[in-house]
C-alpha cells in the first residue's frame, strides 16, 4: 500500500489548480530560536490553503458519470473552497455542508466559487453526519476532506515539493493535524525517500484526536473540540489517515491558543502575511519542539497550511500573542490604600515596559491592581512576583489564568462610594520610560489617584484614563498642573458613560 501511495502522489492531478508553493526561510524567527525555520507557503494557493490539492485530485479521478451527478463535501471551510474551485474547473455541481461556526470569510469564499452552502451543526463531525444524509438523498459523490486515498495523495504533493525545493539536510517537518490528510500524505512520501527526516504532528490542547488515537492504538472520538483553530476542529480522525500516521509519524507536539497567536505574529513579522490559527500551528509546534529538545542549528520545515482568517479575530490574536511568546506577564497586586503606595509600586516596576494597568479605588484599606509587564523569558514572571511580595505587595501571577486573560482584564473597576471629588481625565503619554513617574512626581501629594487604566496599544504614545480626587478648593491648581505637564489631555468628568459605569 505504501508504494501505491508513492505512485499516487507522483501521478496526482493537482497542478491544474494548485501552484508549487514557495519554501521560504523565516529569517527573524530563525535568528530568534537559533534554528533555520523554512515555511512551506500553502497560504499562497488560490484558495489560501493546501486543501485544493486533495479535492481536485479526488474529483479529477472520478468517472464522468459520477462528476455529472455532482459532488458533496463536509468542511469547516478550506476543503469546502478546494471542492468548490475544483468543481468550477471541472464543470460539476458542488454541495458543501459547513458547520454553523465556520468563519464568514470561508462561507462567502465558497459561495463566490459557485459552491452551494448548507450550514449544519457546530463542528466538522456534525456537518459530516448531515452531508452523509444529503449524499444518499441526492445521489451525489462524497469528497472526503481527509479520509480518502486520492485526497491523501493530493496533499502528499506538498511533501514531494519540499524535497525537490530543499535537497539539503532537513531535520524535521512539522504538520498541523485535524483529520490527518495532510500529515498522512506528506509522511507517506517523505518517509519512503528520506526516512531520516522526522515527521512531527502538531495538535491543539482541545482538539488532539490523532494523538489520543495513536496512544490508545485505536481511533478515539472526542466529545468536544475547541473551535479557535476551526480548520483542525475534528472529533475523530480518518481510518486511513490514522493507519498512515501510526506507520510514518515520529512524534507529536501539543500547543495552546497563546502559542498559536504568537506563531501568527511571528509569520506576519517575517512575511507580512496573516495565517489562520490552523495555518500557524506547525510554526507554533516547531518553536515548542525546538525549545523542549534544546535544538540549535537545525533545519526545520513548518507547513503554513492556511490563511483564511476572519479579520475580527485579529484583536484577540494580538492580545494573546505577547503572552504566547512569554513577552508579557500579568499580575493581580494588592497594595495598601495609602498615599504614596501607587508611586512606590511604580518605582518597583522600574524601567520595565508596562503593557496594562487597571485600578479602581474600592476599599478604604486595600487596593487591587491588575498589571501587565513586558518580560524577556519564561522565568521572569516568578522573579517579578517575588520582588513585589518582598516589598510588601501581595501578588498573584495570572499569566496562565485563562479567565483573567480573556475576561477579567477588561472588567476591573466599577463604581466606588469612596471616589468623592473625583475628576476623570484622559491623557496621551509619550511611550517611553519615565513618562508616568514624571506625572506622579509633578502631582500634588494631597491628591489621591482613585482610578487608573492603561493598555499598551503598540503606538508611540500611551492612552491613559485617570481618576484623581481633587478637593474643590484645589481645582484651579489642578488645571494649572495639567496645563504645565504638557501632555495632550481631555476632561471626561461629564462623560455620560463615566457617570453610568464608573
Amino acid at each position: 500500500m505504501s508504494t501505491d501511495y508513492l505512485k499516487r502522489i507522483l501521478t496526482s492531478k493537482v497542478y491544474d489548480v494548485a501552484v508549487e508553493s514557495p519554501l521560504e526561510t523565516a529569517p527573524l524567527l530563525s535568528q530568534r530560536i537559533s534554528n533555520t525555520i523554512l515555511l512551506k507557503r500553502e497560504d499562497t494557493q488560490a484558495v489560501f490553503s493546501f486543501k485544493l490539492r486533495g479535492a481536485y485530485n479526488k474529483m479529477a479521478n472520478l468517472s464522468p458519470a459520477a462528476r455529472n451527478r455532482g459532488v458533496i463535501a463536509a468542511s469547516a471551510g478550506n476543503h469546502a473552497q478546494g471542492v468548490a474551485l475544483a468543481a468550477s474547473r471541472l464543470g460539476c455541481r458542488a454541495v458543501i455542508v459547513m458547520p454553523t461556526t465556520s468563519p464568514q470569510v470561508k462561507i462567502d469564499a465558497v459561495r463566490r466559487l459557485g459552491g452551494e452552502v448548507v450550514l449544519a451543526g457546530e463542528s466538522f463531525s456534525d456537518a459530516y453526519a448531515h452531508a452523509q444524509i444529503l449524499e444518499k438523498k441526492e445521489k451525489l459523490t462524497f469528497v472526503h476532506p481527509f479520509d480518502d486515498p486520492d485526497v491523501i495523495a493530493g496533499q502528499g504533493t506538498v511533501g514531494m515539493e519540499i524535497l525537490r525545493q530543499h535537497p539539503g539536510p532537513i531535520d524535521a517537518i512539522f504538520v498541523a493535524i485535524g483529520g490527518g490528510g495532510l500529515i498522512a500524505g506528506v509522511a507517506a512520501y517523505i518517509k519512503q525517500l528520506r526516512p531520516e527526516i522526522k515527521i512531527i504532528g502538531v495538535q491543539t490542547e482541545d482538539s488532539d484526536a490523532m494523538l489520543r488515537s495513536v496512544r490508545a492504538g485505536r481511533r478515539v472520538q472526542l466529545n468536544d473540540v475547541g473551535l479557535f483553530s476551526d480548520g483542525t476542529a475534528v472529533k475523530m480522525v480518518g481510518a486511513e489517515t490514522f493507519k498512515l500516521t501510526r506507520q510514518y509519524v515520529d512524534d507529536f507536539v501539543v500547543v495552546n491558543t497563546d502559542a498559536i497567536c504568537a506563531a501568527i505574529k511571528d509569520v506576519f513579522q517575517d512575511t507580512r502575511s496573516v495565517l489562520e490559527p490552523a495555518g500557524a500551528m506547525a510554526v507554533a509546534g516547531a518553536k515548542q519542539y525546538a525549545a523542549e529538545h534544546n535544538l540549535k542549528g537545525k533545519t526545520l520545515v513548518a507547513i503554513a497550511c492556511g490563511a483564511n482568517m476572519n479579520f475580527d479575530r485579529l484583536r484577540f490574536v494580538s492580545e494573546r500573542a505577547e503572552v504566547g511568546e512569554m513577552r508579557e506577564a500579568i499580575f493581580a497586586v494588592t497594595m495598601p490604600e495609602q498615599r504614596g503606595s501607587f508611586r512606590r509600586f511604580c518605582e518597583l516596576v522600574g524601567e520595565r515596559s508596562v503593557t496594562e494597568f487597571n485600578y479602581r479605588i474600592s476599599d478604604a484599606d486595600r487596593a487591587h491592581v491588575f498589571v501587565g509587564v513586558q518580560v524577556s523569558s519564561a522565568s521572569e514572571p516568578d522573579k517579578i512576583a517575588a520582588n513585589f511580595r518582598r516589598h510588601g505587595f501581595d501578588t498573584l501571577d495570572l499569566t496562565h489564568d485563562e479567565m483573567a486573560k480573556t475576561h477579567l482584564r477588561h472588567m476591573v473597576g466599577g463604581r466606588s462610594a469612596l471616589a468623592r471629588n473625583e475628576l476623570l481625565y484622559r491623557f496621551e503619554f509619550p511611550e517611553r520610560p519615565g513618562a508616568l513617574m514624571r506625572f506622579l512626581n509633578a502631582m500634588n501629594p494631597d491628591w489621591n489617584i482613585s482610578l487608573f487604566h492603561y493598555r499598551n496599544q503598540g503606538a508611540d504614545y500611551g492612552r491613559i484614563l485617570i481618576g484623581i480626587q481633587v478637593p474643590p478648593a484645589d481645582k484651579k491648581q489642578f488645571r494649572n498642573f495639567v496645563a504645565e505637564l504638557g501632555y495632550p489631555h481631555w476632561n471626561e468628568t461629564d462623560n455620560p458613560a463615566y457617570k453610568l459605569f464608573l
